[in-house]
């Protein structure tokens, strides 16, 4: 009877260390997911890639990492990004441009990477296509004024490539803190060797006897 009392004591105690061990990170009690990155700064990041905040995209790619010194502005001031298979070197592009894509400027839109090829479209959805030309596909999709574009060479099949459309998307604060360069400082100004310690600050344009 001491025994059974004593047992039925614990289990309140056994349940609570049950629930603990499997809590998740980030839920209540858990770890935090980390500090918010300072906006002003990302800002300030943002603008040296020349890419509009709201172009700056991030996937998921099975398989494949993002390669950061991919990152860079395409076209006026849109984005692209370049996802490597590890390991194989298999590429994947996001692309993100201002633009419009319908069923009937579908064929008339180059496939990323693919020239001149002419264009095959395969409409999935509303506002999304499957395209080919040449060695190249891609899933295009029509956002609100600009096209997200996941794009690769043969060696990617269909279903990676509609696997990462489906998961693009507008990169939060901590995805642009983690993609993007850091801020480089601002270069001092060079010493101008010819300036003179005293005076106006003008060039010494001295000239010697020989004129």
């Amino acid at each position: 009877m001491i025994r059974a009392v004593r047992l039925a004591a614990a289990l309140p105690l056994l349940l609570a260390l049950s629930a603990c061990g499997t809590e998740r990170a980030g839920e209540s009690g858990g770890a935090p997911a980390g500090p918010v990155p300072d906006r002003a700064a990302l800002e300030d990041r943002v603008r040296a890639l020349e890419s509009a905040p709201e172009l700056i995209y991030v996937t998921d790619v099975p398989g494949f990492e993002p390669a950061k010194q991919s990152l860079g502005p395409s076209g006026h001031d849109g984005f692209q990004s370049t996802y490597v298979r590890i390991p194989g070197g298999a590429q994947v592009r996001l692309v993100v441009d201002r633009g419009e894509l319908s069923a009937d400027t579908c064929p008339a839109v180059q496939v990323d990477s693919a020239g001149d090829a002419a264009v095959v479209c395969e409409q999935e959805g509303d506002a999304t296509w499957y395209r080919t030309a040449g060695g190249r596909h891609e899933y295009a999709r029509a956002e609100d004024g600009h096209i997200v574009r996941i794009a690769a060479d043969k060696s990617v099949d269909r279903a990676t490539l509609r696997t990462a459309a489906e998961a693009a998307h507008r990169a939060d604060d901590r995805e642009l803190d983690a993609i993007l360069p850091e801020a480089v400082p601002d270069a001092p100004p060079v010493e101008r060797g010819d300036l003179p310690p005293v005076g106006d600050g003008a060039p010494n344009n001295d000239v010697g006897a020989s004129g």
